[in-house]
């Protein structure tokens, strides 16, 4: 009976003691990367006014705080320069410890909005990747690259923690990875030759206002944020809730130190009225910097695809595309990536386009270019400037050309109209004449069937693909010189 009562007793206080072991969030696991040469934050729980002691191998320093009456506890620790070189990270608050291993220090990006930042390089159904084999026989080299998704969760209220887990890029784990996300870090990998941490939160389907909290949602919106009206919401339009994903998905990553955040998002407010969608998602990427407390941090965003919506004649499209664009005017340290060129002819109703690498590179020549310091690369996309009418010629200046335009003969999408307001399709080509010393150059935009032109317009339709560019090769901005809608 003695011996036991003593067994019993040993497990009980083995049971106390695993219980008592300080306590991470899963976000901070093996295989993770922390944000370089900064005070990146850890955190967990343990028991109230327990001491917890933080070591990092890289520098075997300690630092220590107390839990508070809730059991939560934050250190900051001091970040190395970026390196391959693996280390651990131990966890003690007096009754264990918890050793995290294999840890990079490097750049630590958000990849955030809905379906088209969260489609895998394996792709959805019916909607591949364009090049998949490839690109997995090649992820074998970019041994830095590492990613976390976070488990998309509706929740009424903020939650700290979500189950997820940091993952290596292997032939094996690169299929799960945002295909955005990973070309994006795969360039930034191998151009700075550092890791590249990606961390996955975002949502197939929602809308800018999914990721606003209930105080701004309350403030600036009508959206419905009280349980009565959350459930009231159509079932089967359930991904598009406000409020709820963001505090299931977003909220458990505040706490994590990054780079920058990358966001990939829009479809689902087609439709928006006004300047609705480009003020609220300043007001999302006011919400956010604050949240993640380190000042202006990068937001560097894409414009959605052409895509038919019903009506290829339509606007619905390109009205958004125009948000967007405004967006990235009033928004501070940002970059908008134009994807007119990443359509083929037969997506016309993909809204989940196969061009993915040339998305997330764009995103990568913002961030080499705005982030990093390498000016050498063009990472804008030329936008209309200005316009002058001659007799039944437009001739339109762009800005961010760098050097001219990328091609001279058999330009597409460019429609003008005249005071009836009904747009034909127009041809466009290059017109240069000399004027105050140098070679003024424009490009001359004429329709047989206007003869006092007034407005023109750029791809700004649901689906019109058009091919001009700078000579970076990226896309010109749809545009109009109207305001008819």
């Amino acid at each position: 009976m003695k011996k036991k009562l003593f067994l019993i007793g040993a497990l009980v206080l083995t049971i106390a003691g695993v219980q008592a072991k300080v306590k991470l969030p899963h976000i901070l696991c093996d295989n993770m990367v922390l944000q370089q040469q900064t005070d990146a934050r850890l955190w967990g729980w343990a028991k109230a006014g327990k001491a917890v002691k933080v070591t990092t191998s890289w520098n075997g320093k300690t630092v220590q705080c107390n839990a508070d009456k809730a059991g939560k506890w934050l250190v900051k620790v001091q970040t190395p320069a970026a390196s391959y070189t693996p280390y651990s990270i131990t966890f003690d608050d007096g009754d264990g410890q918890v050793v995290l291993q294999n840890v990079l220090v490097g750049e630590v990006w958000v990849c955030a909005g809905q379906s088209n930042m969260e489609m895998p390089l394996k792709g959805f159904g019916q909607c591949p990747v364009e090049n998949f084999n490839h690109h997995v026989l090649e992820a074998q080299n970019p041994k830095g690259v590492r990613s976390v998704k976070i488990p998309s969760i509706m929740r009424m209220t903020p939650q700290e923690d979500a189950d997820c887990a940091w993952r290596e890029c292997t032939p094996q784990n690169v299929v799960d990875f945002s295909a955005t996300g990973y070309f994006f870090a795969r360039l930034v990998n191998k151009t700075l030759n550092i890791p590249v941490g990606l961390i996955e939160a975002n949502k197939g389907g929602s809308r800018v206002e999914s990721w606003l909290t209930k105080e701004n949602l309350e403030k600036y919106t009508n959206e419905p944020t009280d349980t009565m009206g959350i459930v009231n919401f159509k079932k089967e339009w359930d991904y598009h809730r406000a409020l709820v994903w963001g505090n299931g998905t977003f909220n458990p990553i505040l706490n994590y130190t990054i780079k920058g955040i990358l966001f990939y998002q829009g479809c689902s407010n087609v439709g928006d009225p006004g300047n609705q969608y480009s003020e609220r998602l300043k007001l999302l990427v006011e919400q956010w910097r604050q949240q993640f407390g380190q000042g202006d941090i990068p937001f560097y965003f894409v414009q959605i695809a052409p895509y038919e919506s019903g009506n290829i004649m339509g606007t619905w499209n390109a009205l958004l595309q125009e948000q967007q664009f405004r967006a990235s005017q009033i928004i501070p340290n940002s970059g908008i990536v134009c994807t007119n060129d990443c359509v083929y002819p037969y997506e016309l109703t993909q809204i989940h386009p196969t061009q993915k690498q040339k998305v997330g590179e764009r995103l990568a020549f913002l961030a080499l270019n705005k982030t990093y310091g390498m000016q050498s690369v063009i990472c804008q996309s030329p936008s209309y400037k200005e316009m002058t009418v001659k007799n039944d010629t437009i001739f339109l200046h762009f800005n961010d050309e760098f050097g001219g335009l990328n091609r001279f003969e058999d330009i597409n999408g460019f429609e003008v109209a005249g005071a009836d307001r009904v747009f034909h399709p127009a041809k466009a080509q290059h017109y240069w004449k000399p004027g105050g010393g140098k070679w003024d150059e424009a490009l001359m935009v004429v329709s047989p069937e206007v003869k006092e032109p007034v407005a023109v317009r750029y791809c700004f339709r649901n689906f019109l693909l058009g091919n001009l560019g700078n000579m970076g090769g990226l896309p010109l901005f749809p545009f109009r010189t109207d305001n008819w809608e």
